[in-house]
């Protein structure tokens, strides 16, 4: 492995994109969100026609009301400047119970009722209660089934990947991606060795994580991102940063990821080499990290390719999908990415969309340029993943002209 990068800037870098209409949506979100979150459900369990009795109606809406007091501060306590894990768990599970509850009470609370006026089920009262039952089992079961999905060891994905430039020696090149791991104030240290044994199975040639190690530095952090060092290829370990990095002193986990002995791509490339073929892996920071104020930190592609032969394939590791437009400009083979986490919890798949180019999977863009985009191998906040399965991906790469044999 030749490392032949620079990360000097370079005249006529693109600029960093205009907000998307979802960062624009979110100024406001923090103002309106919680209060919707918890009295719609109210709304649509309690006082929707169903008369339950007084003493049953006054707890549930207290309940409500205490959720709706009790999560935002919980999360406050939990993120702000405190950092109290314990607080962050309650907020984060009380964020993710109330979104199930309030997406079920607006489904339920309309299309339910519906259903069961044309149906003829029920009148008034029963037909309030059928509704308050539906969505009260439904969330319960949603919770339960999407706590076990988040906390499980990731299944893998496997997909083969056809690169029109790839040279016939380098068919079959196995490159692993693990992306978006969370270490956060739920402890999964051993969670974190388990996914690396798994890994470890793939028998990688390339092993790459494209960032959002954890929420939280590194020191803190440290004891579930060490067994990443256990993550064994036979050519590199690679990493970028994703945007959760610059929320906690990102250069303290560069120098723990290259500590535990992977190879941070920050705005530069190394040549991977087989079979009389060359690959350029290369990697770029977070679209985040200049607004960050960290020194040094950019994305900056130009920098990531310099020197690199244009006539060689390249694979480039970008947290965020929506930095395709510029890899696809550049001419880039293959770009791999997380940040999505799928929608982690449906249907916030449908905001996603607002703000990235692809949710997950693979993805053509532009003549030559291929995009795959992982559901992420851990979670952000909430404990759940509902519909939005967590994966370690296996990424055969395929040349159109495999090399034959005797």
């Amino acid at each position: 492995m030749t490392d032949t990068s620079s990360t000097r800037p370079a005249e006529g870098e693109a600029q960093a994109p205009r907000p998307s209409r979802l960062h624009r949506l979110m100024r406001y979100l923090p103002l309106v969100a919680p209060f919707l979150l918890w009295a719609v459900p109210c709304w649509v369990l309690l006082h929707a026609g169903q008369h339950w009795p007084l003493p049953v109606t006054l707890a549930g809406t207290a309940l409500f009301a205490l959720g709706l007091i009790g999560m935002p501060l919980a999360m406050m306590r939990g993120h702000g400047r405190r950092q109290r894990d314990r607080a962050a768990i309650v907020g984060d599970t009380l964020l993710g119970a109330s979104w199930v509850l309030f997406t079920w009470s607006v489904l339920f609370g309309v299309l339910l009722r519906i259903a069961l006026t044309v149906a003829g089920v029920g009148e008034g009262q029963d037909r309030a209660r059928i509704v308050t039952w539906a969505v009260l089992g439904t969330s319960a079961v949603l919770l339960g089934w999407g706590y076990a999905e988040a906390r499980r060891v990731p299944r893998v994905r496997r997909r083969d990947v056809e690169l029109p430039r790839l040279g016939a020696g380098l068919d079959g090149l196995r490159v692993v991606l693990i992306t978006d791991t969370h270490y956060g104030p739920l402890d999964r240290a051993r969670w974190s060795a388990r996914v690396c044994e798994t890994v470890n199975t793939l028998e990688a040639d390339l092993v790459c994580h494209t960032g959002d190690i954890a929420d939280g530095t590194a020191e803190r952090r440290r004891a579930q991102a060490a067994p990443l060092a256990a993550v064994r290829a036979t050519h590199a370990r690679v990493y970028v940063t994703g945007n959760h990095e610059y929320y906690s002193q990102a250069q303290g986990w560069v120098e723990l990821m290259d500590a535990l002995g992977w190879e941070p791509l920050r705005n530069r490339h190394l040549l991977l080499e087989r079979g009389g073929d060359t690959l350029v892996i290369a990697g770029v920071d977070d679209v985040t990290a200049e607004s960050s104020g960290l020194a040094g930190h950019r994305a900056h592609l130009a920098g990531a390719l310099h020197g690199a032969d244009p006539d060689l394939p390249v694979l480039l590791l970008a947290h965020q999908p929506k930095f395709v437009d510029r890899a696809a400009a550049a001419g880039v083979d293959l770009q791999l990415s997380g940040h999505t986490h799928g929608g982690q919890i449906w249907p916030f798949h449908h905001l996603v969309r607002l703000d990235q180019p692809a949710l997950a999977g693979l993805s053509r863009h532009g003549t030559r340029t291929l995009l795959y985009t992982s559901r992420g191998t851990g979670f952000w906040g909430p404990p759940f993943r509902v519909f939005a399965p967590s994966e370690i991906t296996l990424l055969v790469l395929r040349s159109p002209h495999p090399p034959t044999t005797p």
